[in-house]
């Protein structure tokens, strides 16, 4: 018998996958799962910066006429 997913009350984090890509630690997930079961961003790739619950991501892309 399948079971689901346990309920959590705090929401899961959201890694900068951009930052994850090449990581070896997490491999390319930006979370890890700790030995208690607690899902949390990667110490290796996902650092924060003072303040920030977040490093801040690039500007978008943009397209000139051309």
């Amino acid at each position: 018998m399948a079971y689901g997913a346990h309920h959590s009350p705090t929401p899961p984090p959201h890694p900068d996958l951009g930052l994850a890509r090449d990581c070896e630690h997490c491999l390319g997930w930006g979370t890890v799962i700790t030995r208690d079961g607690v899902h949390e961003l990667c110490d290796t790739c996902q650092s924060t910066t003072d303040g920030d619950e977040f490093p801040p991501s690039p500007p978008p892309h943009r397209r000139f006429p051309g």
